[in-house]
């Protein structure tokens, strides 16, 4: 079976997605950013400075069937029911599988306000994928249920400004736990995250956040001294509520100069957050697990909307060649701009094909079957698709580093997605070491 095939249901779909982006989405951006750009400082954070468009086209989105296509499966049957709209404004029009769902976040890649008009956008797919798997029925009802609705957004807190957060063991950010005279226990978080990617979003209700438990309080002697040195780092995940008095957004983040907003990515500081025990997910120390299930179906997420993102930058340049004379010839005329052609052609056909493969063998063999794959395409397809974004820049010449057109931003976008979810260096590894591991197994079993 072609990695492209679909069942001609998600293909109808596909069709219909394919003209919702690029006849309602792409031409909404100029208008989207044209509203955030009429306000400065920390106004550029707040309800007002949330285009009213986007509104617009989550409704039309969820009409059209396009509505959290992310889910893997039904979600249970206490949050199908009840709100506005009922069980309609949850469930998607149909279960697709990874590799059917990345074909489709190709499409969503295409324009920078897809992803959230259909509520399939990082970080809340890979937080309502948290609490799908993980979350009690109380923190379902609570935050999943409004995150699948569209009502609220999230945030996802982990990396650390004074530390390197490539190695997870390194978090300084504490979970103290305390155990009341009458057994009840609470914990207390402090610490400092930055990256936090919608922290500063005056749509952020939730927060789920990544610390390393302390037992060093006397009411936790006992677990203190039973307590084992651990390679994942006794890493715990929270749920904060936001906004929380507790938390503190310091300063918004740029990114090549680009703040994002009103989504935008914050520096946070947690100080003395007060937290009950129904604040935990999953249990204590198993926040490395957790993390690592938010990020295998978000790595095809990511990765085929940065094809999407690609393709539609690789067309511009074609269409730029037709436009653009130099020495007396069009620039599709010279065979330096055709090679570049053919480069591009090259590495984007190369990147959907990668992602493809690792989402079909998810679907096979579940994440953990496919950890080289997954590692894979995180260090390859931000580098094809980042050389194709580039190659349309040095086509457009000083057009392609301004605002006018998709590019810089694309390109700026890409590059950081080689170090979001961990730097290029720690997948190499990771995927070096999963090779040697299969080549020493071949080698001793013809012992």
């Amino acid at each position: 079976m072609s990695l492209m095939a679909l069942s001609p249901q998600a293909a109808a779909l596909k069709e219909k997605l394919e003209a919702f982006v690029n006849d309602r989405c792409i031409p909404a951006e100029e208008e989207y950013e044209r509203h955030v750009d009429q306000f400065a400082g920390t106004d550029r954070w707040t309800s007002a400075a949330v285009p009213a468009v986007m509104e617009r086209l989550k409704s039309e989105a969820q009409a059209l069937g396009f509505w959290n296509l992310f889910l893997p499966h039904p979600v249970p049957g206490h949050l199908s029911g009840g709100g506005s709209g009922g069980g309609a404004s949850i469930k998607p029009s149909m279960y697709l599988s990874n590799r059917e769902y990345g074909i489709l976040c190709e499409v969503m890649g295409r324009s920078s306000l897809a992803p959230e008009a259909c509520n399939c956008s990082a970080p809340d797919t890979g937080n309502m994928e948290v609490l799908l798997k993980h979350g009690t029925k109380s923190q379902q009802s609570a935050y999943l249920k409004p995150l699948l609705q569209g009502k609220i957004r999230s945030a996802f807190l982990m990396t650390e400004p004074d530390v390197a957060s490539s190695d997870a063991r390194n978090l300084e950010t504490k979970l103290t736990k305390i155990v009341g005279d009458d057994g009840r226990v609470k914990y207390v978080l402090n610490g400092k995250k930055w990256w936090s990617t919608g922290a500063m979003d005056p749509r952020c209700k939730v927060a789920l956040v990544v610390a390393k438990m302390d037992y060093r309080h006397p009411s936790c002697a006992a677990e203190r001294m039973k307590m084992q040195p651990s390679k994942r780092g006794h890493q715990t995940v929270v749920i904060v509520p936001m906004p929380h008095p507790g938390v503190k957004c310091v300063r918004p983040l740029t990114v090549f100069g680009y703040d994002d907003a009103p989504h935008g990515h914050a520096e946070v500081w947690l100080e003395n957050v007060q937290l009950e025990e129904s604040a935990v997910v999953l249990g204590e120390g198993r926040g490395f697990e957790i993390a690592q299930s938010r990020l295998g179906p978000g790595r095809i997420h990511h990765c085929m909307r940065a094809v999407g993102l690609a393709a539609r930058c690789y067309e511009l340049m074609l269409e730029r060649t037709f436009e653009r004379r130099t020495f007396g010839k069009y620039l599709y005329e010279h065979g330096s701009c055709r090679e570049l052609i053919a480069d591009s052609k090259s590495d984007l056909e190369a990147a959907r094909l990668l992602t493809l493969s690792c989402a079909e063998a998810i679907d096979s063999f579940g994440a953990r079957g496919a950890r080289d794959k997954i590692a894979l395409i995180k260090v390859t397809v931000p580098e094809l698709t980042s050389r194709v974004v580039d190659r349309a820049v040095q086509i457009f010449g000083g057009a392609g580093v301004c605002g006018d057109f998709p590019l810089a931003r694309a390109l700026v976008g890409l590059r950081t997605l080689r170090i979001a979810d961990g730097p290029d260096a720690v997948h190499k590894q990771s995927l070096a070491l999963l090779e040697l591991k299969k080549a020493k197994q071949r080698v001793q079993s013809r012992m």
